[in-house]
């Protein structure tokens, strides 16, 4: 079988090869959608988008519900060479009217029944194209002609200056991510993969890809089973998924809510986390559960790298130091690395500089920013050689592995000291009682501010002053006294943003105005 030339023809051969096998599986339901029957609607769909104008060069904005026509869309932008983009129900207009000014699509495709901001999107000018009841041609799509480097989807993030980022990702970037992954992890048609990030977070694109292009079987979790933790487990349980996929908090907070037993995820193989750390006492609990019949990964990858450049197996020995973060491991084989140090004395402490077939195009309609984050290896001028400026700082340690030290952008100087904030979360994580940590850092003006903690806990709310004295006393004795919160505050839980990551922007605001993340 010849090697396909886009993602579009590679999906129909696994179609090919897996064309009775379940593709989608919503164990609510019972509803099953084998490979032949979504690639059967994805091609239906690519001849509605082409009679439309939609072809290579183009983007389509997609509001995804996770409906097997949702998925099918997808597939189909694939097929033609264009581009699409999520675009969350949830966010509030003006952040989705700043994406859309951004990438322009040419159509906005909704698989929710009524389209959210449907009146918004008409006063803009915008033409959408619901997938509820729309007729499906019988005649195939026309099979235009484009490369490797077309870009794939277009995956919005939070910027610092408040205007969303767009990272792009081409065709050959993600089938360089697939077969690394497949081969990472074992992944073949007989897994069953959880499918519980929304489709508009990046973890998502190790869920869709991974499974969708080696046969296995996908399940998708809508927002209302994910709010749900026990329902969540038990439909889990229910699919027999062998492949789990999350960030930390996700399963932080299934094992707070006592939804994980150790007689739940029976079928799961490898449970894979990343996205932010993994508070290293919680994750000790995770692997005491099921340490020994699952493979427990941490892993790391900027949105603008695919999703995912490097994965660790988590050992026993990982878990001895409760205040340090599980190790990044090593990258994948799909990258090279430059540590762009601090401090010219320790080479080995940095920023980390991505190089490789996975790292992305750039920034959608935003060269300004593009040029910023992919630059020239400074190791050298002989050639262009590309890499994407991380912004996190990482430490190499003797055996090649790097470490997590935090953000370059989350580095605060205090009382003329350098800190990192998640050095701060890390301690509070590994003291009893706390569930969850964030640390922001407050300026008062006239150059002064303070650290403030935010901790979530399961102390009654009588006893909370009480706990928050005690939690300020033992972070003395792990922390010097110039890295010690001027305040403690104490939440039922902490707020989290739509991704499910604990939102330190939230919080910061909610000490005035003076708080900053």
């Amino acid at each position: 079988m010849s090697t396909p030339l886009h993602l579009g023809a590679a999906f129909e051969q696994t179609r090919q090869r897996h064309g009775e096998t379940t593709a989608l599986l919503y164990p609510e339901s019972g509803e099953r959608v084998s490979y032949d029957e979504l690639g059967a609607m994805a091609g239906g769909l690519a001849a509605a988008l082409a009679a439309r104008g939609v072809g290579p060069g183009s983007l389509v904005a997609l509001f995804h519900d996770k409906s097997p026509r949702a998925y099918a869309a997808m597939l189909a932008c694939l097929k033609l060479g264009a581009a699409y983009t999520y675009l969350d129900p949830a966010s509030p207009w003006p952040r989705l009217q700043r994406i859309l000014q951004t990438c322009q699509p040419a159509w906005v495709i909704s698989a929710f029944e009524p389209t959210p901001c449907a009146a918004e999107l008409a006063a803009d000018g915008h033409r959408v194209l619901a997938l509820h009841g729309l007729e499906l041609p019988a005649e195939a799509a026309p099979a235009p002609r484009f490369c490797a480097t077309t870009p794939a989807y277009v995956m919005f993030t939070s910027g610092s200056t408040g205007q969303p980022k767009g990272a792009v990702m081409s065709h050959a970037n993600v089938s360089w991510f697939i077969a690394w992954a497949q081969a990472r992890f074992a992944i073949t048609a007989e897994d069953v993969m959880s499918n519980v990030n929304p489709m508009y977070f990046d973890n998502s694109v190790f869920d869709f890809y991974v499974a969708l292009y080696s046969g296995a079987t996908l399940v998708p979790f809508s927002a209302e089973q994910v709010r749900d933790p026990r329902r969540l487990v038990r439909l889990t349980n229910a699919a027999r998924c062998t492949v789990w996929f999350s960030v930390p908090s996700m399963l932080v907070y299934l094992l707070t809510t006592r939804a994980l037993g150790p007689e739940d995820l029976p079928a799961v193989t490898r449970i894979v986390f990343g996205g932010e750390g993994f508070p290293k006492r919680r994750l000790r609990e995770l692997f005491a559960l099921y340490g020994q019949r699952a493979a427990l990964e941490n892993v790391y990858g900027p949105t603008e790298c695919t999703c995912i450049c490097s994965a660790h197996r988590v050992s026993e020995q990982d878990l001895a130091d409760d205040q340090a973060l599980a190790p990044l491991g090593w990258l994948a084989d799909t990258f090279e690395h430059e540590i762009l140090p601090l401090d010219e004395a320790d080479p080995d402490t940095g920023e980390l500089l991505l190089r490789g077939p996975q790292v992305g195009l750039g920034y959608y309609n935003d060269p300004e920013r593009s040029a910023l984050a992919l630059v020239q290896n400074p190791r050298h001028q002989r050639h262009a050689d590309i890499g994407y400026r991380t912004g996190d700082l990482v430490h190499r340690d003797a055996r090649g592995w790097l470490h997590f030290r935090g953000r370059a952008d989350f580095q605060i100087k205090h009382m003329g000291y350098r800190i990192e904030l998640e050095e701060i979360e890390a301690a509070l994580a590994a003291i009893a009682g706390v569930d969850e940590a964030a640390v922001v850092y407050q300026r008062l003006g006239d150059g002064l501010g303070q650290i403030v903690a935010f901790i979530a806990s399961r102390v009654a709310s009588k006893a909370a002053n009480d706990h928050a004295t005690e939690v300020q006393h033992q972070l003395a004795a792990r922390l010097p006294p110039y890295m010690l919160p001027r305040r403690v505050l104490m939440l039922d839980v902490l707020p989290k943003n739509a991704n499910g990551k604990i939102d330190r922007p939230a919080l910061a605001d909610s000490l005035g105005p003076a708080g900053i993340a």
